[in-house]
């Protein structure tokens, strides 16, 4: 009788496998198949003392400098770009209301876009401002065309007052994050 049960359950076994239902594989689907990463990045980070900045004359800049920022240099990544935003966090405990200009810059020096960043006098708390590139936003050309950014930080107060912080200044944090499309 066991040999008998085992023999029906062994056919059983056969035949499912052998009639079972199978569908042809479609591959096609990595067609379809859309990647977008999000890729984080600091930009620049601003720090400056009050006595650096008292040194400067009043609407003077204290401090400037350019960076390089040819992240989309290469035209395989420009074209991917779908949208971006750039994020600027400013804190200012001196006793100056401060500006700062950013520029982006092309290859050949020209501004393709400015912000200004205005900081009121302590206490200014922490003030956070993002900028978006893309639909809704500023021209993706703008990032695309990037080669440098130029800050300069002026000075809209006097040259003499002193905050009664500890160790006062002005700090400005920046980042980004790209949103791409690979396929």
């Amino acid at each position: 009788m066991k040999r008998l049960l085992y023999g029906v359950v062994l056919l059983a076994g056969f035949l499912c496998v052998t009639t079972s239902c199978t569908e042809e594989q479609d591959f096609s689907q990595i067609d379809d198949l859309s990647i977008t990463p999000i890729l984080a990045s600091g930009i620049f980070y601003l720090e400056s003392d009050e006595d650096t900045i008292n040194s400067a004359s009043s609407g003077g800049p204290f401090y400037t400098e350019e960076v390089n920022f040819d992240a989309f240099s290469q035209d395989y990544v420009a074209e991917r770009l779908l949208e971006g935003t750039i994020t600027y966090e400013m804190e200012n405990t001196t006793s100056k209301p401060v500006r700062i200009l950013i520029e982006f810059l092309d290859e050949g020096g020209t501004v393709l876009d400015m912000e200004v960043l205005d900081i009121s006098a302590d206490p200014s708390g922490v003030v956070t401002r993002d900028v978006f590139y893309g639909p809704g936003g500023k021209s993706l050309d703008i990032l695309a065309n990037t080669y440098s950014l130029r800050i300069r930080a002026l000075n809209l107060g006097d040259t003499s007052s002193v905050s009664s912080q500890d160790d006062p200044k002005v700090i400005l944090r920046s980042g980004a994050e790209f949103l791409f499309e690979l396929q």
